[in-house]
């Protein structure tokens, strides 16, 4: 594996392995949460070009993990009762929090907020009011504070450049809100490194681009076919859900503190890329409806 932040030597050899290929971002691969039905089925929704889709391809996306078509239809009709989707005519849409989170899955393989550009130097902070907290509050406030892309300056203490609109993710928000103190436009003698190393932005740098090339290698190796080709698909649907949560990391720092070769807008164009061949072959897979 390269050293974070460099590209691999032999990372644009058309013939590379699939081994090869997925040995260049096991780790963030295989961080993925275990996947059960309902989150392959909700992760398929998440990243499918539309956010309805059939049942038939639904379920051969499911089988792709071992899924059987009657698990994964048993898993439907229970998402639908949960009011996670709604159902027409043999297929399945977002509803609910998962539609809310589709749109937010959207938001983030669109290019950066313009705001970056636009920074007046200041940064928002949220200081912790309560003097004791349950530990369940203190994880929803950790929680809360990493979806606003928020970095932990010392225990109790979230900050970032005060660069993103203050009314984003509304929920989050809610639970800052409830137990800290807020500061917005606060003046500080943060400078650009120390900024950096707070939310860790070499690292985020040199993994992204490690999933940017394990994107352009699935690219030359184009399409996959026969049981060799299903395991080729489970990588690359598993490859999407990696970059989808590494990109919800994103600090979305002004670009006065981000490095000149910064990723971000990279990782985005090549997701939108991988996300319409992998549903091309998923196609390929799609068993006919009963």
């Amino acid at each position: 594996m390269p050293p974070m932040g460099t590209r691999s030597t032999t990372a644009s050899r058309p013939d590379a392995s699939p081994v090869d290929r997925v040995a260049l971002v096991a780790d963030l691969v295989e961080d993925v949460p275990a996947l059960t039905a309902r989150s392959v089925l909700a992760s398929a929704l998440l990243g499918a070009a539309q956010p309805r889709m059939p049942a038939s391809w639904l379920v051969a996306v499911a089988s792709l993990f071992g899924i059987s078509a009657g698990a994964a239809r048993t898993c439907l009709w229970r998402m639908v009762a949960n009011g996670e989707l709604t159902a027409d005519d043999w297929t399945y849409a977002l509803a609910g929090a998962l539609l809310d989170r589709r749109h937010r899955v959207d938001d983030l393989a669109r290019p950066a907020p313009g705001s970056a550009d636009d920074w007046d130097g200041t940064w928002e902070l949220a200081v912790v009011a309560l003097e004791r907290r349950p530990a369940a509050d203190r994880l929803e406030l950790r929680r809360a504070a990493v979806a606003l892309h928020l970095a932990e300056l010392r225990e109790g203490v979230w900050a970032r450049p005060d660069n993103l609109p203050a009314t984003r993710q509304a929920e989050a928000r809610a639970t800052i809100d409830a137990q800290c103190v807020q500061f917005r436009h606060a003046a500080t003698d943060v400078d650009v490194e120390t900024a950096r190393a707070l939310f860790d932005v070499e690292r985020w740098a040199g993994d992204a681009r490690r999933l940017i090339e394990a994107m352009d290698r699935e690219h030359e190796a184009g399409a996959v076919a026969g049981e060799g080709g299903r395991d080729v698909l489970r990588y690359r649907f598993n490859l999407s859900v990696a970059v989808v949560r590494h990109l919800q990391c994103d600090p979305l720092l002004p670009t006065a503190l981000l490095p000149d070769d910064w990723p971000g807008d990279e990782l985005r164009s090549h997701y939108r890329s991988h996300v319409r061949a992998l549903q091309e072959g998923l196609a390929a897979e799609r068993p006919v409806c009963p």
